[in-house]
This record gives structure tokens, sequence and C-alpha cells, in this order.
């Protein structure tokens, strides 16, 4: 009777350690997925984008500190120090990157060619090797392509109606990024059909700014168009100022730059771009391959006009322009 119930405690033991196990194994819960974000410009800058790049991402059913990690690198406008943020996300290693712009894209598909990249980038993607065919993008990489590049045509003709007295035209390229020769030529065969002379200004630091602007001064140039850059959205508040210190009517591609004061602005939204790279995030998060995922392209171009910097430089806004606009800041 003693063995039997010596036994009985002996089983009842080990149950009870099968059941409970070790404090530290009880703890244990599996690692969340990381998500890593690579952009070319600070922080502030990016941070109402990437509330809604996380809002995009809970949609998918992931919410950033619940259901997933993420590692943010920024640049702060110094391109050279790409390579070495990618590197370090995928030293990490996280589940997908997120490159917030062409750099990033650049620079993370140098860094990997097995983590998912999920892009937010303008240019032509098929041409700078991202993607093999936006429908197929054929291996790890894929995301928003916002063509705002090609966009610099129909920016220049919208500055040349808005001041078509203007016979000398700037346009204010960064010779850092990887569409900027392209971008150029787009922009000096838009000169040439409407018989105005262009003059290419390039900055890539902020220093170049007061070099660019007594260039303009010098050239007696009559108006600018500032090309997409992330280092000139980062930049934007100055730039902004810039022009309207010069009395310079400037055409950007992004309404930021008219919310901060600038005259007009042509181009896809960044935060409709943002919302969908979280929606993309997600779907590569659930198993989804990004060779298989189709890259998207806008289909919604704004157009935004401030009426109250249109005056400060005593400019008339043509009725059939402020018709066309979707937004106008009074």
């Amino acid at each position: 009777m003693a063995m039997e119930i010596g036994r009985r405690g002996l089983i009842a033991g080990l149950g009870g350690v099968i059941l409970t196990g070790p404090p530290g194994v009880r703890a244990q819960q599996p690692a969340l997925p990381v998500i890593g974000f690579l952009g070319g410009s600070s922080a502030a800058d990016r941070a109402p984008f990437l509330a809604v790049f996380r809002a995009g991402l809970s949609e998918s059913g992931y919410v950033d500190g619940r259901d997933v990690t993420i590692e943010y690198r920024f640049a702060d406008g110094q391109y050279d120090r790409m390579p070495s943020l990618a590197a370090e996300l995928v030293r990490r290693p996280v589940n997908v990157i997120f490159a917030g712009d062409l750099p990033a894209t650049l620079a993370a598909k140098a860094a990997t060619s097995s983590i998912p990249i999920v892009f937010n980038s303008g240019g032509d993607v098929v041409q700078l090797g991202l993607v093999a065919s936006l429908n197929r993008p054929g291996a790890n990489v894929t995301g928003v392509n916002m063509i705002a590049g090609p966009l610099s045509s129909k920016q220049f003709d919208l500055l040349h109606e808005l001041v078509p007295g203007a016979k000398i035209i700037g346009f204010l390229a960064n010779p850092q990024n990887a569409n900027a020769d392209a971008d150029s030529a787009t922009v000096q065969e838009a000169a040439r059909a409407l018989g105005a002379r262009l003059i290419i200004l390039e900055a890539s630091t902020d220093d170049d700014f007061e070099k660019v602007f007594a260039r303009i001064a010098q050239e007696k140039v009559g108006a600018l168009l500032v090309n997409a850059d992330v280092f000139f959205t980062s930049e934007r508040d100055r730039l902004v100022k810039m022009a309207a210190r010069n009395a310079i009517p400037t055409i950007y591609a992004w309404r930021e730059f008219c919310l901060a004061g600038g005259l007009i602005s042509y181009g896809p939204s960044i935060a409709a771009s943002y919302h969908e790279c979280g929606l993309y995030v997600g779907r590569i998060l659930k198993g989804a391959k990004p060779s298989e995922v189709p890259v998207i392209q806008p289909t919604k171009f704004e157009l935004v006009i401030n009426l109250k910097t249109a005056k400060a430089l005593g400019l008339a806004v043509p009725h059939d322009l402020l018709a066309l606009a979707d937004e106008v800041i009074e």
C-alpha cells in the first residue's frame, strides 16, 4: 500500500511538472514580425505620412506594438548614408522593408535580394531595374510607383499658363537623384515646345540653396519648377520662403509645399501612396510574394493653388486654372 501511494505521488508530481513547465518557458511569447522603414528625409518630415502608413497597416490586421514592431532609419537628406542604414535593417534582421522614397528603394534593393521590399518611389521603376515589369515585378520588390518625375512636363505647362510672361524658367533638380537627368531632359523638351529658355539649377545640400537663388537673380529667371525629390520635400519650408523672398513664382510636385505657402503644386498624393504601402506590407506579412504583387500607379493627381501667395506675387490666376484646381488655399 505504501509503495502504491508513493507511485501515485510520483506520477502526480511528474504531471504537475508537465502541466506547468518551467517559469521561463511559460513566459516566452512568439517574437513579433519586424518592419524596417528606410527614408531619405527626417523623422519630423515623414511623421504625418508614417501615421497614414500605420493606418493602412492596421487595416490589414497589423497594429504597431501589438502585432508588429517597426524599426525606423532616416538619412536626413544625406543620401550617402543610405547603404549603411539599409545594411543595419538587413542585419537586424527585419521581415519586410518599407522604402519610403527612391533613394531608400535603391539602397534597400542593393542591400538584400531575399527580404521583401515595399517601395514608395518615383521615376521609371522598370528602367531603374527595381522590377522586371509593373504587373509581374519578378523579385523581392514591389510597391507604389509615384511617377512624379514624368509629370514635370505637365508642371511646366501649368507654370507657363500661370506666368505666361516668363521667358526664362529655372528647373531645380538634385543631381544625386537617379531621375534627375531624365526629368531635366523632359522639362527641356517642354521648354523648347513653348519657346522658353530653360536653366538647369542643382542642389543636394542646404548650402546650395543660396547659390541657386543667387543664380536665379543673375539670370533674371521669371519662374521656377522644383523637381520631385525627397530632399527638397524635407526642406520645403526653406525653399518656399526663399522663393517668396526672391518673388519667384514656383511650382512643386506635392501639395505640402502649398500648405507651407508655395504658389502651386501638381502631382500624386504622398499620403495616399503611404496608405497603399501599409496595405501592401500587410499583404506581404500574410505571405504574399512581392514578385507576384503588381506595382500600383496613382490614378489621381492633385492641382493645388495658393491664392494668398499668388496675390503677394501680383499674379492673376486664370479662371480656367482655378476651375481645374482640386484645392484652392485662400
